[in-house]
């Protein structure tokens, strides 16, 4: 399994807008061949601009940047949901866990 974490900084005052986009951009990802499960969570500290924690999981590493990202179904995702992010986030995949408690 591979879990991709990316933080999303989404522009000010489209947080409701991104969290709809999202909503109906969520169908497009869970189609895709080794898509396992996905969590959109939101930061909660205060002082601090809007910003969300994705985490996906994967079977494979190449379910995510060859599948997901070279099908038709990126590109709506793309379409939706890119133009809230400032910056852009850099998406990181991890492991197995190395430790657990």
């Amino acid at each position: 399994m591979i879990l991709e974490s990316a933080l999303l900084d989404v522009l000010p005052g489209r947080e409701d807008e991104f969290l709809a986009a999202f909503a109906e951009a969520r169908p497009l990802i869970a189609v895709q061949h080794g898509f396992r499960s996905l969590e959109l969570r939101r930061r909660l500290d205060e002082g601090h601009g809007p910003r969300f924690l994705l985490q996906v999981e994967w079977e494979t590493l190449a379910d995510h940047t060859e599948g997901f990202r070279g099908s038709a179904e990126y590109q709506q995702w793309r379409d939706l949901l890119h133009r809230f992010y400032r910056p852009f986030p850099e998406v990181e995949h991890y492991g197995e866990p190395v430790l657990s408690a």
